[in-house]
């Protein structure tokens, strides 16, 4: 008996098999390296540190629902290879401690074991978890009616451990009781049966409805997958994985959706949220506090909801920098009679928008990422500007790129917003460590030089 129910623990897996990883070595280590004279505080930090590192360069946990065991097994095995290289090049930095490879090997051959068994524990418990309670399922339509896409339908149907549910085909050169629509139905079938992934034979869709396809999918957080055929191949970022030995090709996803991407993300955030409000909003906030409450009345702090990631609400904190009004869904504008004194000056400084390093530090922001928008302005641009829904793919942010590159403040055409969207789609695509660095090097510096739109 199976359930209609998607469950959607996914995300959770691999930073749960890192934290196992990590626990397994760290407990292995301050066994076998307890007479080595090794320093273990200073060692567990590198070791976590080396360890992250040649996971993401061999992608040692990117295994998913159709990921063989011969594959698991060579990632395991250049994940032990070079780990066991991190670990040999720890002793020569320190030269009270006492270099044994009869110790390393001991430990790097039970922890790999011991990595290796759990792996395949978790590997194995979840394929029959999905079979046996019909959960974590993922719903799946296909376009096109061919050879490939028949023999994808019944992989789908034979392997129940890979966790799809399949709802129908789409063909605009084929008309069968196996059809559910035209292509032109697609979209609508997609939103009202929450269809998570679309397989596209690329004989059956023009150039055309490709792009519009991919644009649907990227504005819905939709994924799309291409079944391939003799066509030639024109697609942007593409990358081919087997389902035992049928291929399949899909759109990759930004560097940004890595688990062990975002864990380093939230951990930086976490630490730089922590240093801003124990050494600056300490002092500030009762300093502003009493400048806002001696000019006007209200609240000292403005809360306003605002759509997050995957667009889901959150409250977003301020300064009070306007008298209380009934218009907070319009956004400031130049000389805007709402605005207080110190609300200019703290407006133009960017002091208000210092609260929100509380929502960073409660996970509803980060401190780089596409700045949230008011509910208003995504029912105004949602469906008018190309991209526009792909900001909500990551954390917004307290700062960003747009904002950086002069595309902050007040939205006066569409092609302010245009610009906006595509400073903030290129950050989620090409993100990086050093990015953000520079994101937030240039904020300090706009806020000492006065911005023209901060108002």
């Amino acid at each position: 008996m199976t359930t209609t129910h998607t469950g959607r623990y996914s995300k959770y897996i691999r930073p749960f098999s890192l934290l196992i990883d990590l626990f397994v070595l760290n407990i292995l280590c301050l066994f076998f390296f307890r007479e080595l004279n090794v320093n273990i505080s200073y060692y567990i930090v590198y070791q976590f540190i080396g360890w992250v590192v040649v996971a993401l360069s061999v992608k040692f946990y990117q295994i998913y629902r159709f990921t063989t065991p011969v594959e698991i097994l060579s990632k395991i095995f250049k994940q032990c290879i070079l780990f066991l290289l991190v670990v040999i090049a720890f002793f020569p930095f320190f030269k009270e401690t006492i270099f044994s490879g009869k110790a390393i090997a001991l430990f790097i051959t039970v922890s790999f074991l011991a990595i290796t068994a759990s792996k395949f524990l978790l590997f194995y418990y979840l394929k029959r978890y999905r079979i046996v309670t019909g959960s974590n399922y993922r719903n799946a339509v296909i376009i096109g009616y061919s050879q490939e896409s028949i023999r994808l339908k019944e992989l789908f149907e034979t392997r129940n451990d890979y966790g799809y549910r399949f709802l129908g085909y789409f063909s605009d050169k084929k008309n069968n009781e196996s059809i559910k629509g035209k292509i032109a139905d697609l979209e609508s079938f997609v939103i009202e049966n929450s269809v998570d992934e679309i397989y596209c034979s690329l004989n059956e869709i023009s150039n055309e409805q490709l792009k519009e396809l991919v644009d649907f999918a990227d504005e819905n957080n939709k994924t799309i997958k291409f079944i391939p055929d003799t066509k030639g191949i024109f697609s942007k970022n593409l990358k081919i994985d087997y389902y035992e030995v049928f291929p399949v090709l899909s759109l990759q996803k930004t560097i940004l959706h890595e688990p062990i991407i975002k864990a380093f993300k939230r951990g930086f955030d976490i630490v730089f949220s922590l240093i801003v409000i124990v050494f600056l909003l300490s002092w500030l906030t009762p300093l502003l506090a009493l400048l806002i409450k001696l000019e006007s009345k209200g609240p000292i702090f403005f809360r306003q909801g605002r759509p997050g990631i995957d667009e889901k609400e959150f409250f977003c904190y301020k300064f009070r920098s306007m008298r209380i009004n009934k218009t907070t869904e319009k956004e400031a504008s130049k000389n805007d009679p709402r605005v207080t004194r110190i609300g200019k000056f703290i407006r133009k400084t960017s002091l208000d928008e210092m609260p929100q390093f509380i929502n960073v530090l409660l996970g509803d922001m980060s401190v780089v990422g596409p700045r949230p928008h008011l509910w208003s302005q995504n029912r105004v641009y949602g469906n008018r500007i190309k991209k526009y829904m792909v900001r909500h793919y990551v954390k917004p942010g307290i700062t960003g790129l747009a904002q950086v590159r002069g595309y902050r403040g007040e939205i006066e055409t569409d092609e302010d917003m245009v610009n906006r969207i595509k400073y903030d789609v290129h950050y989620i695509e090409n993100w990086s460590i050093i990015l953000d660095l520079k994101i937030i090097v240039q904020t300090v510096i706009n806020i000492f030089q006065g911005e023209e739109k901060a108002y």
